[in-house]
């Protein structure tokens, strides 16, 4: 009676969790430490490829290999080598990736096809071939009993410690060429227009990308298989951008990922040994993508709407006094006169706005408890620290409008309302950074006059307040 794998794990006594998890055994010691060497190498070399905007290069390298992998099958028995031997297999696969990338890069510069188109090209024509081919080898007992398809979608307890010495030495290769050509990939990957001009060849930068990326490929066939290699290649590196935005960081941090994935995946797979490893170890390294998308302290969903809300109060906080202050300055007679202690109805504030009343209440509260404003019987007023604000907050959102009017050519009706969408769109840190430049550079001037009250006559000089 065959036993389900929830029910495995139930019955599965503490002993042997700890036999597991404690690497007791051979084999699964080897598999794990294989996989989790793989998965370290797979995140390093990943982390470049997804900043330079070639995620699915591992994908169609990977496809690449197949028909490498049936030809050296065929061919290595007219050479007196063996064919079934992973030695073998693997060159070919070698062969027919550095085929695969340099196809890739002859459409790409050769024609007026882009990017993307080449890798579905090389993907889709070179696997189909590997296809044919296998099942040429498939007609024989021999091509019957080679376990070819394992190549497809991996065999990770069929690894040994042959096996894991490669993943081991490939991926200490690739740390070694991405950490010798760490400045120049940067560079490609940030700007290769930029790297050109600076006298690196981006045809070479990308061609040991690529070389990279077919050797990490190629050693991962044995674990994940040709379909589940891009997992590997690409999701750690992505859930590692939404935690940080050093180059340096994101390629130690999908290391990490990817190791820790392969790990999971494989310890998982051992205790559930009627589950693939290969699927389990992308089930593990999707779960972190999608923990670190929902909680990625610098890209995250969470970090994005805490960063819009508190944007967003902001925004509120510095429209509420600003209206205060021009009702209050319309009023009394101009904007360098007194107003503090003057009252103005809320109910023209909320006039002045397109806001609803519960959102105005809530803001006027906020402003209450800061010491800004005083509010009574319909009324609100700004404290003396209030008027302070509410004075640098209308000085610079009228530095705004005469910069657009000024240099922007933007018609004096419609000035207001370009000045808000600049403000309302602006990334938190640039209104931080702006903010303290202008603070620096202006504080402590009066208020320019608005612009809607200027005849349109008045030279950019009157209007920034420099003349009398």
């Amino acid at each position: 009676m065959a036993i389900d794998p929830i029910e495995a794990l139930l019955l599965a006594d503490g002993s042997d969790l700890l036999r597991v998890l404690s690497l007791r055994d051979y084999n699964t010691r080897i598999v794990v430490l294989a996989t989790t060497m793989l998965g370290l190498a797979a995140g390093l070399v990943g982390s470049f490829t997804l900043l330079r905007r070639r995620a699915l290069l591992g994908d169609a390298l990977s496809h690449a290999t197949l028909p490498g992998i049936a030809l050296a099958f065929l061919v290595a028995p007219m050479l007196g080598l063996e064919g079934k031997s992973l030695a073998v297999l693997l060159i070919g696969a070698g062969i027919s990736g550095v085929v695969g990338m340099g196809a890739i890069v002859a459409i790409r510069n050769s024609t007026k096809l882009k990017e993307d188109a080449a890798l579905g090209i090389v993907l889709s024509v070179f696997f189909g071939g590997g296809l044919a081919l296998l099942g040429l080898t498939q007609q024989s007992a021999q091509g019957h009993a080679a376990g070819l398809e394992s190549f497809i979608y991996g065999k990770t307890a069929s690894i040994i410690a042959q096996d894991a010495w490669w993943i081991a030495a490939t991926g200490a290769l690739s740390f070694i060429v991405l950490a010798t050509f760490y400045k120049e990939l940067k560079l490609l990957c940030f700007d290769d227009g930029f790297t050109l001009a600076e006298g690196y060849s981006t045809i070479g930068l990308d061609f040991i990308l690529m070389a990279t990326v077919v050797l990490v490929t190629i050693v991962g066939l044995q674990a994940v298989g040709l379909v589940l290699m891009i997992a590997l290649l690409v999701i750690p590196a992505a859930a590692a951008r939404f935690w940080t935005t050093d180059m340096l960081g994101m390629a130690v941090l999908s290391a990490t990922i990817g190791a820790a994935s392969c790990l999971t995946g494989s310890l998982a797979s051992a205790i559930l040994p009627r589950l693939p490893s290969g699927a389990l170890i992308v089930i593990a390294s999707a779960i972190v993508f999608v923990f670190s998308m929902l909680a990625g302290s610098e890209r995250g969903v969470i970090a994005q709407l805490w960063r819009r809300w508190r944007l967003r109060r902001r925004i509120d906080r510095r429209h509420a006094l600003r209206g205060i202050f021009e009702l209050l300055e319309s009023e009394d007679g101009g904007p360098d006169a007194h107003v503090a202690g003057k009252w103005v109805a809320v109910k023209r504030l909320l006039a002045s706005r397109s806001w609803s009343s519960l959102r105005l209440s809530r803001e006027l509260q906020r402003l209450r408890r800061e010491g800004l404003v005083r509010t009574r019987n319909g009324d609100v007023t700004l404290t003396t620290g209030g008027l302070l604000e509410a004075k640098r907050l209308t000085r610079e959102h009228r530095l705004w409008e005469l910069y657009l009017i000024t240099h922007a050519d933007v018609a004096t009706e419609r000035v207001d309302r370009d000045a808000e969408r600049i403000e309302d769109c602006l990334e938190p840190v640039m209104i931080d950074e702006l903010e303290s430049l202008l603070s620096k550079s202006t504080g402590g001037l009066p208020v320019p006059v608005s612009p809607h009250a200027i005849p349109l006559a008045t030279s950019p000089a009157e209007l920034s307040g420099s003349q009398p």
